[in-house]
């Protein structure tokens, strides 16, 4: 771990002090003069660079930690350490904007039915043959999850997961595997409520993602881009189906 001196920071405008300074350290860390581990200068450091009291400083690093940009470590050794991106901040927020109800679940079915059809059909178009490999190496596990039935619902269910992101991260478009990512942290946890789960529930969802998997296998775009969506479509159909029920 490094610390950098003075990666180009400037006097704060004093119109704008704080956003000023959250705007430079976040700059310095999108252009990578500063990199994932990098130790920012010491506060009397940052302080007497930016020309800001130590309050305007402190509050600006609390909004580059919110961000994810930035990790403030307490003790010996510690202080503002820059961060590597990642979806975490992304996942925490909207899974509060569920909870506060501003983005029903619903929402986020209706979402996810846009994205998953162009998933599949980049990576119908995209798969190699060790992709394929894989993709049916997790569809033999689904399916002996399958066979167990309700028993093995939890296990089936984490490798539903997996077969998702593994098709997403096919695709070959980062924002589509980020927001397909982000999209199945936030609506996994409420498949217990408005899934059927049940034998033949199980065995449904397996075949839809045969299905997939084959279409994709076939180079067969257009056909993956419809199973997966009509696969979410079907989702979305029991949630409001569940949600009239919750509302009577």
């Amino acid at each position: 771990m490094s610390e950098i001196s003075n990666p180009g920071f400037q006097k704060a405008t004093k119109s704008r002090i704080f956003q000023d300074v959250v705007d430079q350290i976040q700059e310095a860390i999108l252009t990578q003069r500063l990199n994932q581990g990098d130790r920012l200068p010491p506060e009397r450091e940052l302080c007497e660079t930016f020309n800001i009291s130590r309050g305007t400083l402190r509050e600006a690093l609390r909004v580059l930690e919110y961000k994810g940009l930035i990790e403030i470590k307490l003790g010996t050794g510690g202080g503002a350490v820059v961060r590597s991106a990642g979806m975490e901040q992304f996942t925490e927020t909207l899974g509060l904007l569920i909870r506060f109800g501003k983005v029903s679940v619903i929402d986020i079915g209706e979402f996810r039915a846009g994205i998953e059809g162009q998933i599949a059909t980049l990576a119908a178009q995209k798969a190699s043959a060790a992709d394929i490999v894989f993709l049916d190496k997790l569809l033999e596990k689904l399916n002996k999850f399958k066979d167990i039935g309700v028993s093995g619902w939890n296990d089936f269910l984490e490798t539903d997961q997996k077969l998702h992101r593994e098709i997403a991260r096919i695709s070959g478009n980062a924002l589509y595997k980020y927001v397909d990512n982000v999209v199945h942290d936030n609506i996994s946890r409420y498949y217990d409520r408005y899934l059927d789960v049940t034998d033949s529930g199980i065995a449904e969802i397996y075949n839809d993602l045969e299905q997939l998997v084959l279409a994709i296998k076939k180079r067969d775009y257009t056909l993956a881009g419809q199973i997966a969506q009509k696969h979410v479509n079907t989702f979305i159909s029991l949630m409001r189906e569940k949600e009239a029920i919750i509302d009577q």
